[in-house]
This record gives C-alpha cells, sequence and structure tokens, in this order.
C-alpha cells in the first residue's frame, strides 16, 4: 500500500476491532503524496552484426522447439543484417530476441487457446527479457541465453527427440508433439525435487522423487461436462476420515435431497451442506490436502469400480486415486510415523485425523496427450476435453 501513516495512527488501528473500515478511513483522512519509486534504467542494448547473425540462427533453427520460424520474421532481421542502418538492424534484432524470450520462457500460445490453464506463469517480463538479452549480446552467449529459458524436464527433451525423428509428412504425430511441447514450455520450470503429477488424459498421479516415478497411481478425473482444470497447488496434509463439504453446484444438482448421513443448514433459500465421514463418504476415506482456488484434491471414493474402466472421466472435477492409502503412505513416509498399518489403524477408528506431511509437496494437475518413451517413440492419450485443437490452430499446426 503505497501510503504513509503516522505511527500512533497505525497503533490505533491494529487494535481496532474493525480493522478494515479503520484502515480504510484511516487512509481517506491523512494519506500524504508519496513520491513514485525510481526506475532503474534499463539497460542498453547495442546489436552487432555477428549477435545479429547467431539470432537469425537460432530463429532457423527454433523449429526443433516446435515452433515456427517465420513467426519471428526472419526475413526483416535479414534485411537489417544486409542494411548499413544500425537503428534498423537494433529495431529489428530487439524486436525479435523479446519474442523467442517470450515465447520460450512462457509458450507461445496464450489467451482462450490456453483452456482452464491455471499453473503459475513462468514467462519472463519485459525487464527481465532486456536485462538477458544486454547480457546476450554482451557476452556473445545468444542461443544459450535463449536454450536457458526452456523447460528442463526430462519429458521436454524427449519429445523433442521425437519430433525430430517424426519426418515432415507425418503432420498429424508432428502437431500432436508440437501441442504437447507447448504444454510443456507453459509448466513452472521448477517442479521440485519431490512432486506430484496428473495427467488428466492419462488418468494417472505419480509421485516423483529426483526424476524418477517412485509410485503410479490410476485416477478418475473431471466429467466432461465438469472437466478437471489445470493448476499447481501444495500438498501440505492428509486427512483421514474426512467430511465432505458439499459444493454449491453439487447442491444444486441434488436438488436439496441428502441421505441420512448429511448434514444440513438451510438458511431461506441457502442451503449448505456436509457429509459425515465413513464408507458412503464421496471422499471415501482419504483426503489429500492441497489448498487451490479451485477446490480440487485427490482422494478416495467408494466408487471403486470405475477404475478398471479404461477411459475414466466421471467425477466432478476431483481426483479420485486408486489406492490412496498407499499413495498416502508414499507421501507421510518422511514423517517416520505414518506407515500403511498405522493409516488403517486410524481410519478403522472411525475419528477425523490430519496428518501434516514432513514437508510439502508441490502437485501439478496438467494435460498431455502426448509423451515420449526413452526410446524416442510417443505414447498417445485420448484428448479427453478436445483441448488439443485450439492449440494446434494457434501454433499453425492444425
Amino acid at each position: 500500500m503505497n501510503k504513509l501513516f503516522r505511527i500512533s495512527t497505525l497503533a490505533a488501528l491494529l487494535a481496532s476491532p474493525t480493522l478494515p473500515m479503520a484502515i480504510e478511513s484511516a487512509a481517506i483522512a491523512q494519506v500524504q503524496p508519496a513520491a513514485p519509486p525510481p526506475v532503474a534504467p534499463l539497460p542498453a542494448v547495442v546489436w552487432t552484426r555477428d549477435a545479429a547473425e547467431a539470432l537469425l540462427t537460432y530463429v532457423e533453427g527454433v523449429g526443433a522447439e516446435g515452433l515456427d520460424p517465420d513467426t519471428y520474421a526472419p526475413e526483416r532481421l535479414r534485411s537489417a543484417i544486409a542494411s548499413r542502418d544500425d537503428a534498423q538492424l537494433g529495431g529489428a534484432a530487439t524486436d525479435t530476441f523479446m519474442r523467442l524470450a517470450t515465447d520460450l520462457s512462457g509458450g507461445a500460445v496464450r489467451g482462450n487457446a490456453r483452456v482452464d490453464w491455471h499453473m503459475t506463469h513462468s514467462a519472463l517480463n519485459a525487464g527481465a527479457q532486456r536485462e538477458l538479452m544486454a547480457r546476450a549480446v554482451s557476452t556473445r552467449e545468444i542461443a544459450g541465453a535463449l536454450n536457458d529459458l526452456l523447460p528442463v524436464h526430462p519429458q521436454y527433451r524427449g519429445l523433442k527427440r521425437a519430433l525430430a525423428q517424426t519426418p515432415e509428412s507425418d503432420a498429424a504425430t508432428r502437431a500432436l508433439i508440437r501441442t504437447n511441447l507447448e504444454r510443456w514450455r507453459w509448466m513452472p520450470r521448477g517442479l521440485g525435487a519431490r512432486h506430484v503429477i496428473v495427467n488428466v488424459p492419462a488418468f494417472t498421479a505419480a509421485l516423483v522423487e529426483d526424476g524418477r516415478v517412485i509410485v503410479r497411481h490410476r485416477t478418475v478425473v473431471g466429467a466432461v461436462r465438469t472437466p478437471t482444470p489445470q493448476l499447481n497447488a501444495t500438498i501440505r496434509a492428509v486427512t483421514f476420515n474426512p467430511w465432505w463439504h458439499v459444493p454449491q453446484s453439487i447442491i444444486r444438482e441434488m436438488g436439496g435431497r441428502f441421505g441420512s448421513d448429511y448434514q444440513v443448514t438451510r438458511n431461506g433459500n441457502q442451503i449448505s451442506a456436509r457429509q459425515q465421514p465413513g464408507p458412503r463418504n464421496s471422499l471415501g476415506r482419504v483426503k489429500i490436502e492441497m489448498p487451490n482456488d479451485h477446490a480440487i484434491y485427490l482422494h478416495d471414493t467408494p466408487a471403486q469400480a470405475l477404475f478398471s474402466r479404461t477411459a475414466r472421466a466421471f467425477s466432478h472435477g476431483c481426483i479420485r486415486t486408486q489406492n490412496v492409502r498407499d499413495f498416502a503412505a508414499q507421501l507421510l513416509a518422511p514423517t517416520g510415523e505414518w506407515r500403511r498399518p498405522r493409516i488403517d489403524q486410524a481410519i478403522a477408528a472411525g475419528r477425523t485425523v490430519s496428518a501434516n506431511l514432513a514437508a510439502p509437496i508441490p502437485v501439478y494437475i496438467a494435460y498431455f496427450t502426448a509423451a515420449a518413451t526413452d526410446e524416442g517413440e510417443i505414447v498417445r492419450y485420448n484428448d479427453v476435453y478436445g483441448r488439443d485443437a485450439p492449440v494446434k490452430r494457434a501454433l499453425g499446426a492444425s
């Protein structure tokens, strides 16, 4: 907040039982004009023709990343290099570098084509791009600076190898690979040494440690009419015998009809409901606590038969996880306290118990319709929500 308060006023505000209104009133009465903070000047960048040539070479080879070189106006840059106009050279090279830095660090496809994608954004802002460009030109490391923006995940490298091995005549496979390379550029760069990744089209959830999958479980994901959003969150605890607080959207579907195991509160037309723990609870006996704005989490389910299906898009958006007690034991293993027998005992006791993780674990609910094997082969997954088409169109790959 860019407002200045006297110390005595601030102390009074902190003691007020109506803090928000007190702050608002005091701010209106006592605001003092403050000088804007000084803005650091952006570094000057003087493009040499050698540096611009290196940039042009990078553009011409950017197809290896699944991007279209023509997007970066190579003819404009080539013409500027051939000219004797330093201003023209600087303008063309700067525009090209900045566009590349944006697309490599955060993805070339933006806006509505990123359907329901809510991951933490990884793209560099304009100031960081400018600093990177100045450093790249001064050190003559154009390619190195741009390559450092790319995802480091083994799947990205695997998909690149698969793209290089796929003939130009196989346009459909190339478009699929390019689409999923692009999605990896949307992902946060550091996923964490220990993390969980859910791939919605694959119907799986995996615990990864130091780049190696420790366990992989089948999942049931959101139905087509209630799709699972793509997001990242942090797992902090596991709850055994959880209550289920019924979302308003599901309350409306239920039409106000609840079983005897629900606690229902009615206030006029407003209804709130929660389902008590037990074998019929919609969350089953285990809930993975990962607070997020979309109320999406991993959990158990009484509908175990659905895990035998090949296509498993049946939920209201949350991730039902098979053998979730084993999954919880893996998440809690570093505590040294919650092995599988104790988990079973806690569940059998029937009481709601929360077990904190030894350390928070990031979780990523992603959407990849293709994966690369170690041999460079492509594994395809059904595009359950039809989200590939807008990405392909934006990439010019449809």
